[in-house]
C-alpha cells in the first residue's frame, strides 16, 4: 500500500491568499497570490464583507462532524492549505497580517530566542520550561499590524471581532467571550448604516477538540452550534459576504511519545525541543547533526519525519522570502498519519485529545462563501 504523501503549503491554495485577495479588495498593499474564486465574489459589491476564522475548522472536523447537507459543508467553495507548522500561532498571523511564515517569524508556541537564549511561549513571553514570565526585546514582526488597517479604500469601515486578549486597535474592536456574543456582534455591525469590512476570529472549535478530540460527541454538537450559526447570521443579514474558513484543522491524537524520557538525544541537543508537539524544532551540538538525525529516525521515523531546516526553506514550506529562518534551529520534524505527538519538556505538559500543526489533514481548510441574500435552509 502506498503511504499517504505529506502535505505542503501551496502559496497558491493557502489562507494566506485569503487575506492576499482582501487586502487588494481594500487597496492594502500586496504581493502574495490571490484567489479569483473569491475575487470574483468581492466584484459584486456588497455592503458587507465578514470574514470569519473559527480556530481549528479544518476540512477533517468538517467532514467527520457534519452531514453533506448541513450549511457549511454545503457551502465549501475551495479547499486551501494551511501555513507550516500548522499552528494558531504561525497561521492567525499569516492570516492578519498577509505575510509569509518566514517574513513575521511567529512560526510556533514556542521559540527559542538566540538573545537570552530561552525557549519562550511567545503569544504569553513565558519561558517554555519553568513557566516564569520574561521580559526581553522581541525580534519578531509586529502581529498586530493587519493589512486592513492599512487600506484606501474609504467606503469600507474597518471593524474587528476578538476575545479579550487578542491584541488590536481597541477602537476598532468588539470584544466578546462566548459564541453567542460572537454571532450578536456580527450580526449588530452587519445591520449598521454604511459599509462594513469586519475581520473576526473565534477560537472554537480548537478548545474544545483539544479537550475532547475531533469525533465525539462534545465536537460534533459544537460544530453543529457553529454552523447554524453561521446560517442564521446570513439569513438575518442582507447584502453581504461572509468568508468563513480557518488557520488550520485537526487530527485526534492517537498516540504520545514522551520525550523527556529521552536520554540519547538529548544529550545532542543546546536546548529542549521546541515550536510544537507534532512539529518539534531540534537545536543540534556542533559535529552532532548526522548522529542525531540517524538515531532520531531510527527511534522515531514511523511517526515522525526528521527534516533538515535548510531543505525546508528553501523547498518554499515556511514561503519564499523572509528573514527568520534561523529560529528554527537545524532540524524540524513533522508528525505523519500516526496521528502520534511528543510530550516536550514545557512546564505545562498537555496530553491532547485533538491537536495539529503537522503536515497531514490538519494541512487542510476550507474556504466557505456565502452570499446573504442567497442563504436558505
Amino acid at each position: 500500500m502506498t503511504k499517504p504523501k505529506l502535505i505542503k503549503p501551496d502559496w497558491k491554495h493557502n489562507i494566506l491568499n485569503i487575506s492576499a485577495t482582501l487586502a487588494e479588495f481594500l487597496g492594502a498593499p500586496n504581493d502574495n497570490a490571490t484567489l479569483p474564486l473569491l475575487k470574483q465574489k468581492l466584484a459584486k459589491g456588497y455592503k458587507n464583507v465578514v470574514y470569519i476564522c473559527f480556530d481549528g475548522l479544518g476540512v477533517y472536523p468538517l467532514e467527520h462532524n457534519l452531514a453533506e447537507s448541513d450549511f457549511l459543508r454545503r457551502h465549501v467553495a475551495q479547499v486551501l492549505t494551511s501555513t507550516f507548522p500548522s499552528t494558531t500561532t504561525n497561521a492567525t498571523t499569516s492570516l492578519c497580517t498577509n505575510k509569509l511564515p518566514l517574513q513575521h517569524g511567529w512560526l510556533g508556541w514556542s521559540l527559542h530566542i538566540p538573545t537570552i537564549w530561552r525557549n519562550v511561549d511567545i503569544f504569553l513571553n513565558k519561558d517554555s520550561q519553568t513557566g516564569e514570565e520574561v521580559v526581553f526585546d522581541s525580534p519578531l514582526a509586529d502581529d498586530s499590524d493587519a493589512y486592513f488597517y492599512h487600506g484606501t479604500r474609504t467606503d469600507y469601515q474597518i471593524c474587528t471581532v476578538y476575545p479579550k486578549y487578542i491584541n488590536c486597535r481597541e477602537q476598532f474592536n468588539t470584544v466578546v467571550a462566548t459564541l453567542e456574543e460572537f454571532f450578536d456582534a456580527l450580526a449588530s455591525l452587519c445591520e449598521n448604516e454604511g459599509k462594513h469590512f469586519v475581520y473576526a476570529y473565534c477560537p472554537q472549535p480548537d478548545g474544545c477538540m483539544h479537550d475532547n478530540g475531533v469525533t465525539c460527541a462534545a465536537t460534533k454538537q459544537l460544530l453543529r452550534q457553529i454552523s447554524d450559526g453561521v446560517r442564521a447570521l446570513a439569513q438575518s443579514s442582507e447584502n453581504t459576504l461572509f468568508i468563513v474558513s480557518a488557520d488550520h484543522g485537526q487530527i485526534d491524537v492517537e498516540g504520545y511519545v514522551d520525550w523527556r524520557e529521552e536520554k540519547e538525544l538529548n544529550e545532542m541537543l543546546e536546548c529542549p525541543p521546541y515550536l510544537d508537539s507534532r512539529s518539534p524544532c531540534f537545536r543540534v551540538k556542533k559535529g552532532m547533526k548526522r548522529k542525531f538525525a540517524k538515531l532520531f529516525r531510527a527511534k522515531y521515523g514511523k511517526d515522525f519525519v526528521l527534516f533538515p531546516t535548510e531543505y525546508l526553506i528553501k523547498h518554499n514550506y515556511f514561503g519564499s522570502k523572509g528573514d527568520y529562518g534561523y529560529l528554527l534551529g537545524d532540524f524540524v520534524a513533522s508528525g505523519t498519519y500516526t496521528h502520534k505527538m511528543f510530550i516536550l519538556p514545557k512546564a505545562d505538559p498537555h496530553y491532547h485529545k485533538g491537536h495539529h500543526t503537522a503536515l497531514t489533514e490538519e494541512m487542510l481548510v476550507p474556504l466557505i462563501l456565502v452570499d446573504s441574500d442567497e442563504a436558505t435552509d
